[in-house]
């Protein structure tokens, strides 16, 4: 695609209904009580104060003059996108790809192949017609499945919970022909429930069971308003509307505690240093310390939200439990 046709369309606009109504929630740190921060060098040309530790700003980005545009991986430039994947080793996989991974993971839990769509050999698919079968196991039924929680590591612009469009080439993807982890379980929801307030409860469940991080501030912010105009589409598709504000920033609230800003190799807030280990100190000390009265300063780990205990708790419970 060149740098043109780029330019003729727009993924994700700031300025637009519904993502300009949310910007705020959608910018929101959960952990920090703060924004999200930019955690790149990349718009400092373009906007000075735009640091790797400055907070990223619905003003910088969005209104009459934004200095800062962020825009997904495809749109930008070939030299960005290069630049980009030497300095953070950011790449994304193509749809096709995608989907062949998550089929996998159906496979598994349904125990047959070729659940939500077959694969054809030019990298296309053809969607199941009809109703989505359950196994008969009693725990394989659908509130089962829209509940179980799935994890995107370094999710960028989380191509793996919804895929709005291609990531390595752009082109939208009617509700349809969508793969992700997310756009199934909505699938699911669309199928199941015949009452309105049903099809609300249960698409609110599948987005809390969804979670990601991504160190970069502005991938991650491109991956909350997928997640965001993925629930728009469905909505719409639905009920031949747009969803009102309480929709909206329910759901907002919930992708920003679920979709978080963290780096992967320490499990801390960016650019914040674990505490050094020493002698008797372990994994029991690091969670007491999480549970501590907060400070004026930045904390180090990330703090997550279990929706069916409703609680906090830390990356590492988040991980405990799901082995569990």
């Amino acid at each position: 695609m060149t740098d043109s046709n780029r330019n003729r369309y727009t993924l994700i606009d700031f300025n637009a209904y519904p993502v300009k109504n949310v910007l705020g929630i959608l910018l929101q740190d959960k952990s920090t009580k703060q924004n999200i921060i930019y955690a790149t060098d990349a718009y400092v040309s373009a906007e000075p104060t735009a640091t790797e530790t400055a907070p990223i700003l619905a003003r910088q980005i969005s209104g009459e003059a934004p200095t800062v545009c962020i825009v997904p991986r495809v749109q930008k430039s070939l030299d960005e996108q290069t630049g980009r994947t030497k300095a953070k080793a950011e790449v994304f996989t193509p749809s096709w790809m995608v989907n062949q991974m998550v089929n996998n993971l159906d496979e598994e839990w349904f125990g047959r192949k070729n659940v939500f769509n077959t694969e054809q050999e030019d990298h296309s698919w053809i969607p199941t017609k009809g109703k989505i079968a359950f196994p008969s196991i009693k725990k394989h039924d659908w509130h089962n499945y829209v509940d179980s929680r799935r994890l995107e590591i370094t999710c960028g612009e989380a191509p793996f919970l919804v895929s709005r469009y291609d990531a390595a080439t752009g082109t939208i993807l009617p509700i349809s022909q969508r793969i992700g982890l997310l756009d199934r379980k909505l699938r699911i929801v669309d199928e199941h429930t015949e009452d309105d307030l049903m099809w609300w409860k249960w698409t609110l469940r599948a987005f809390q069971s969804v979670y990601g991080y991504e160190f970069q501030g502005d991938s991650l912010l491109i991956a909350r308003a997928n997640l965001l105009l993925t629930f728009v589409d469905h909505y719409r598709d639905r009920f031949n509307t747009d969803p009102d504000r309480k929709h909206l920033k329910q759901i907002a609230n919930v992708i920003a505690w679920n979709l978080w800003q963290m780096d992967g190799l320490t499990e801390t807030i960016p650019f914040c240093k674990p505490p050094e280990k020493e002698v008797g100190f372990d994994m029991l000390d690091m969670l007491s310390m999480l549970d501590e009265p907060s400070s004026p300063e930045v904390p180090v780990f990330v703090r997550l939200y279990d929706w069916r205990a409703k609680t906090s708790l830390s990356y590492s419970q988040l991980l405990k439990g799901a082995k569990q």
